[in-house]
């Protein structure tokens, strides 16, 4: 099983964490889940020894106990903790201040970071927001995040945002106890294989979204729906958000030598590096696919308003002929040639008329009516 399972140092590295937190010789740790110190926080919690939930440890303390001698480790599950519930957690696994305090503010980029023995990683989760007709005001893009800290003995898994969820995930992998039992490093993997899947969903989803907009944008008057581009626009630059960052971190679990990560899991890493290569393209073409359309639909509105110019030109031009006829025979002058004559009224309107008339017909074959 050599480069298959977690590291058996971690024995010695969960020890120097303990050790850190309590001083070495102190009392043994607190039991956090029955002294209610996580409750509205905590969603599951379990002890894994060779890749399996040891259903027979139902102690909080007795896990961590076991996890501190390198028999396995234990998993956390977190949803929107407060600060102090967070502060807990940190000082229970000595985790560092920098990466708490990324963790309790929230809002963070996408990121790798590696504080001693320990990673923490923030990834960006988005869900599709099914919609019958795309408006101005449309939501078609939701985010969370998920903060994973990772160490020697543990794994913690904060989320914030109610399109955080991890549905499914810790029963998917407890189906697979091979994966589970490479060790944190085998967790971390899962959740962001997880999240870069939905990524797939969501991008897919959005082109439907574009085609539909392309389409309507390249109707007839379809310069009415620039609104609606300019919208969709954003929804993808709030996805291009939680991709972009993130192809560093994932490139780097990939190639990083950490005890954490085995060998098998790093091969892992790698599926989902390329998977968030494909996203990434996927996104940055949708993105510059729509700053096109919206461009084509500005030209446009350049276009409709010269038509409307031309048409209201034309037929300025077209009344401006009677308008300088009646003008001038309305200056009520005695000596005007054609007053007195008894059909210079008739000729008049025909001379409107006709004059009337050629306009229109040159304006229509110039295509400007």
């Amino acid at each position: 099983m050599a480069g298959r399972r977690w590291d058996t140092g971690a024995t010695r590295r969960m020890g120097r964490v303990f050790a850190r937190r309590s001083g070495g010789d102190g009392p043994g740790p607190v039991d956090l889940v029955a002294s209610g110190k996580l409750d509205g926080a905590l969603v599951d919690w379990a002890f894994y020894r060779d890749g399996r939930r040891d259903s027979k440890i139902n102690s909080y303390t007795e896990a961590l106990s076991r996890a501190k001698r390198g028999q396995g480790f234990v998993w956390i599950g977190l949803f929107q903790p407060d600060d102090r519930q967070l502060a807990i957690i940190g000082a229970e696994f000595g985790l560092h201040a920098l990466a708490i305090e990324d963790a309790t503010e929230a809002h963070q980029r996408p990121k790798l970071e590696r504080y001693d023995d320990t990673l923490f990683a923030v990834l960006k989760t988005v869900r599709y927001v099914p919609h019958g007709d795309l408006t101005a005001t449309s939501e078609v893009v939701e985010s969370g995040e998920v903060m994973v800290f990772c160490g020697p003995g543990f794994v913690v898994t904060v989320r914030h945002g109610e399109h955080s969820e991890l549905t499914g995930l810790r029963q998917s992998l407890e189906e697979q106890p091979d994966r589970l039992a490479l060790g944190p490093g085998a967790v971390l993997h899962a959740i962001a294989d997880l999240v870069v899947d939905r990524y797939l969903e969501v991008t897919d989803a959005v082109q439907a979204d574009i085609d539909m907009i392309e389409t309507e944008m390249f109707s007839p008057r379809g310069w009415r729906n620039i609104d609606r581009v300019y919208q969709l626009k954003r929804e993808v630059l709030e996805l291009k958000r939680a991709v972009a960052p993130l192809t560093g971190p994932m490139r780097a679990l990939s190639t990083l030598r950490h005890p954490l990560i085995a060998d098998e899991t790093r091969n892992y890493f790698r599926d989902v590096d390329d998977h968030l290569l494909r996203v990434k393209e996927q996104v940055i073409s949708f993105d510059e696919l729509l700053s096109s359309i919206l461009q084509a639909g500005l030209a446009q509105v350049q276009v409709a308003e010269n038509e409307d110019m031309r048409r209201i030109s034309s037929w300025v031009a077209i009344i401006a002929v009677p308008t300088m006829i009646a003008g001038i025979y309305g200056m009520n002058f005695d000596n005007m040639p054609e007053l007195h004559l008894k059909y210079a009224y008739f000729v008049v309107l025909g001379i409107m008329f006709a004059a009337c008339t050629v306009l229109y017909r040159l304006f229509k074959r110039n295509h400007w009516l």
